[in-house]
């Protein structure tokens, strides 16, 4: 009789005060505040973008909060994520835990209560012998199967049907029926609404409404929340999000000077000094073997032995223009060679 009572589900407690997270482009929510007592159905409603994904995964220590504090069982928020996350368990999440589409129902019952033991199991358990433990899996199996509703006699394949081929009330019941085999006490399920009908969308929240009763915490994100759900509406908030540290481009004049985002250039330096960052001291019509003012095409070799003469530096110094590079001839080149003794 007491272990029975210890093994029944026993809700956790949710609350929150002035609870909000912050990602890299701005807050995903903030300011939410409420009371949920053990075995209450929580609807997180609001409109897509407002956060209510990430306020379920904070609820439940997968996400880290960045203001305000947060209890679930009596479990502080952020501090004790762990333990949260060992009372609490998600339906499927889009992006954290979806189901693989080439897994059968089966395979995913029998994985969820394999990883269960394994993880969540205490020593004496594992030292039970296999057929217990393989009786007992099969237990925990077929109770959350019971508890999600979910019928699998009625899917074409039976248990060996392919979640590819399960329709969309039947996904969310699988979801839900792997999360009940940890028996957890806070439930969390994302979504809830999406894509159903109003038959299939009204069996649903009599669905959550009954695990609720079975005294498991419900939290659900949806669109639309049912009148007797406490409802939990998260808005988009009105703060813009923080620019980042560097300069908007200006679109008109990228990277020129005097423009917003682009570097003053020093005084005193003409475009012969600029062009030294590159390596380049001379003007572009001899290091890169333009044609000159004469259209005669000139040694980029002897152009550079030139640049290494006495008359190429003061050339430099006076911030010589492209008149003056033209003025270098192959003869000229020859009279730099001789100069320095390499000819």
């Amino acid at each position: 009789m007491g272990t029975e009572a210890e093994e029944r589900p026993h809700g956790a407690a949710v609350v929150a005060d002035g609870f909000g997270l912050k990602g890299p482009r701005g807050w995903a929510f903030r300011k939410v505040s409420f009371r949920a007592e053990p075995g209450a159905l929580v609807a997180i409603e609001g409109p897509s973008g407002s956060g209510r994904t990430c306020l379920l995964l904070a609820l439940t220590g997968r996400m880290r909060a960045k203001e305000g504090h947060a209890e679930v069982g009596g479990l502080p928020l952020p501090r004790k994520m762990a333990a949260v996350r060992r009372i609490s368990a998600l339906g499927q999440v889009p992006g954290v835990n979806e189901l693989d589409p080439a897994f059968t129902v089966a395979e995913h019952l029998r994985e969820r209560a394999l990883l269960q033991r394994r993880f969540d199991g205490s020593v004496r358990a594992l030292l039970r012998r296999p057929g217990t433990r393989a009786a007992e899996a099969r237990a925990r199996i077929a109770e959350a199967v019971a508890a999600a509703g979910l019928d699998l006699d009625a899917l074409p394949k039976g248990e060996r049907t392919s979640v590819r081929d399960l329709e969309r009330p039947e996904a969310l019941r699988l979801s839900i029926a792997l999360a009940l085999i940890g028996r957890p006490r806070l439930l969390a399920v994302d979504d809830t609404d999406l894509k159903l009908s109003d038959a299939d969308r009204t069996e649903v929240w009599a669905l959550l409404r009954s695990l609720a009763a079975a005294g498991t915490t419900v939290l659900a994100v949806c669109s639309e929340a049912p009148e007797d759900a406490l409802r939990i509406t998260t808005i988009a908030p009105e703060e813009p999000v923080e620019e980042s540290a560097e300069a908007p481009e200006d679109p008109e004049t990228p990277g020129t000077p005097g423009t917003p985002g682009a570097p003053e250039e020093p005084a005193g330096k003409g475009p012969a000094e600029k062009a030294d960052a590159t390596g380049a001291k001379t003007v572009d019509a001899k290091t890169t073997g333009a044609k000159t003012a004469d259209t005669k095409p000139v040694d980029t070799k002897k152009a550079r032995t030139k640049a290494t003469g006495a008359d190429a530096a003061e050339a430099d110094g006076t911030g010589t223009d492209t008149g003056a590079a033209a003025s270098t001839t192959e003869e000229g080149a020859d009279d730099a060679l001789a100069e320095t003794g390499r000819s």
